[in-house]
């Protein structure tokens, strides 16, 4: 990758000479139009499996619908216009393509964080909290657009993101309020539903009576996997990010590596790919669903247990 630091000058110049060569600029180019099309596919065949699947259409599995559809925002938009940026070697739609992208970017990203966040609360209505998800999202996103920092071109010159050159007081209020509200209070949820779920299998492991709550010790498996995948991931996609805002805030932008500043955002947009291999690694009647369609299988013979795969609720998506 380029060596050296970034050039973080205060003033943005749509198309200015990227930190990085062409050839770094085509590699970056390759592995998103690799990442957008394997993400694109695998989140259709998520969405098909519940079609097809009506019995997976329950009221949590609706979190995941919604995942795959921000997921879908994501490798639909972020990715192309990003990688022809990369191709071109450096941002290419001007300022009005580059507040549409930013903003995209960030309401899916948000959105997809708070429906992680939520994917395992059981004592509330899944449709406030997926309401409550896609809510925030808009709130964080639109607020660059208003004034509350800014969208900008990064130094790479090929993605567009919040405008951690210009650290102002802006900036600052901005960055730590987000990584508050949408980095460590998620994780802070996240970690709170796993130590309930263990504490849950355990009891019961103990007590011998997983019978009493309408679901198999298999299934509890598949839910305190998924919880620990899920926040090892979480932390692996938006740890860089929130780093590189974090040091953009309190220290000096122009001292942030441009290989960090290519990764941070790449990090974050890994999720739209390895979520649709969670559900399938961590659920076996997702596997089993998916398998089935991608052998062609009839509804007739393929065998998915009515009972909910990743909570307790096992209520259908429409009651």
């Amino acid at each position: 990758m380029a060596s050296g630091f970034l050039n973080a000058s205060a003033e943005t110049v749509y198309g200015e000479k990227s930190a990085f060569t062409q050839t770094e600029h085509n590699i970056v180019a390759a592995y998103l139009i690799t990442a957008g099309v394997v993400s694109l596919c695998s989140n259709i065949v998520v969405l098909l499996m519940f079609v097809k699947f009506r019995e997976l259409c329950t009221a949590t599995n609706a979190i995941i619908i919604n995942l795959a559809f921000t997921d879908i925002g994501v490798a639909g938009i972020g990715y192309p216009m990003s990688a022809a940026s990369d191709l071109h070697g450096s941002w290419k739609f001007g300022y009005t393509g580059c507040q549409i992208y930013a903003a995209l970017n960030i309401f899916f990203g948000m959105a997809s964080i708070g429906l992680l966040t939520v994917v395992k609360l059981t004592t509330v209505s899944y449709t406030l909290v997926i309401v409550a998800a896609w809510l925030n999202a808009v709130f964080w996103s639109s607020m660059p657009i208003v004034g509350w920092a800014g969208y900008a071109p990064d130094p790479t010159g090929a993605t567009c993101t919040i405008n951690w050159r210009n650290n102002d007081t802006s900036f600052v209020s901005y960055t730590m309020t987000a990584i508050t509200v949408n980095f460590i209070i998620p994780l802070a949820v996240m970690f709170y539903c796993y130590y309930n779920v263990s504490v849950t299998v355990k009891r019961y492991k103990a007590s011998n009576c997983l019978d009493g709550i309408n679901m198999d010790w298999s299934d509890q498996m598949d839910v305190t996997k998924l919880s620990i995948i899920m926040i090892v991931m979480f932390l692996a996609a938006w740890s860089p990010y929130s780093i590189v805002c974090l040091w953009a805030s309190f220290g000096d932008p122009k001292k942030i590596p441009a290989p960090m500043a290519i990764i941070a955002p790449l990090f974050a947009k890994s999720s739209t790919f390895y979520n649709p291999c969670i559900y399938v690694i961590a659920n076996k009647k997702f596997r089993r669903a998916i398998m089935g369609m991608l052998r062609c299988q009839t509804r007739q013979r393929i065998t998915i247990s009515n009972q909910l795969p990743m909570t307790a609720s096992s209520a259908p998506l429409n009651t």
